[in-house]
């Protein structure tokens, strides 16, 4: 089984408001399909979710009544968002279920407890692909806050020991500083410790679930020795489909060790 995050950079244009990339998401869940593989998915908020939980700092926990209102717009939103996803998902022949994070889970103090899985296993056992997605929270010390993506796979990935895991984004891999503002950034093909250790978080795209620097640190706790995590750019047509069907691709290889 493989694990596959569509991050919300891809899924979603972050620019603007609650706009869906159908185009893009629908070629991807076709590439998924046609590649043959059995997988799990998770997807990011992308502009369905940052946008009004930046502007009333959602990530930071319950500080006022008046986040209550948005609390519940960015629950209504990101679950629009994965009822689209899931429509893609079906009219390419994957049969997904949509397992919203938020009222299956909760936080403690931003670290996500699960601690029944009955559910997502059971769907698994079923060959029915459950589909998780970044979304807000509830959390025993802060109250409320915003569970990523990124942490979701963290946790798939523990639980269920995947062949492989790979996170698609809008970017060939990770540079050494944001493509999107200079041209002189280079692609580092392999990411070890040593590496990351050399690239300033402040050089990476932010965002309220801490941007590209806290996803590959992410990406680094998921590896183990025989399983590697993959950043790969899904906004090049059947570039998903060739990496899971092993060939060679632009992206970027996070290992445990070099």
């Amino acid at each position: 089984m493989i694990l596959i995050k569509l991050g919300g950079s891809v899924i979603t244009d972050k620019s603007a408001f609650k706009r869906f990339n159908k185009e893009r998401v629908s070629g991807l869940c076709r590439e998924i399909k046609d590649s043959g593989k059995d997988v799990m998915i998770v997807h990011g908020a992308g502009s369905f979710g940052h946008v009004l939980s930046k502007e009333h700092g959602l990530q930071n926990g319950y500080k006022s009544k008046e986040q209550i209102s948005a609390f519940a717009k960015v629950s209504r939103d990101v679950r629009e968002l994965n009822l689209m996803m899931i429509s893609e998902l079906i009219d390419a022949g994957i049969p997904p279920v949509s397992v919203p994070t938020g009222s299956c889970f909760i936080m403690d103090d931003r670290e996500l407890i699960m601690n029944n899985d009955e559910i997502i296993r059971e769907y698994v056992k079923l060959g029915i692909v459950p589909v998780m997605f970044g979304d807000v929270v509830l959390d025993r010390k802060k109250g409320f806050g915003i569970c990523s993506g990124d942490t979701i796979m963290k946790y798939l990935a523990d639980v269920f020991s995947p062949e492989a895991v790979i996170f698609v984004s809008d970017v060939d891999g990770l540079y050494d500083r944001d493509p999107k503002i200079s041209k002189d950034a280079k692609l580092i093909s392999e990411v070890t410790p040593d590496i990351m250790r050399t690239i300033p978080s402040e050089t990476t795209v932010a965002d309220v679930t801490g941007g590209v620097h806290a996803k590959i640190m992410t990406m680094l706790d998921m590896c183990s020795d025989g399983r590697d995590c993959i950043l790969v750019n899904g906004t090049v047509d059947g570039r998903l489909r060739s990496l899971l069907t092993g060939k060679d691709v632009v992206c970027t290889r996070v290992r445990k060790k070099g």
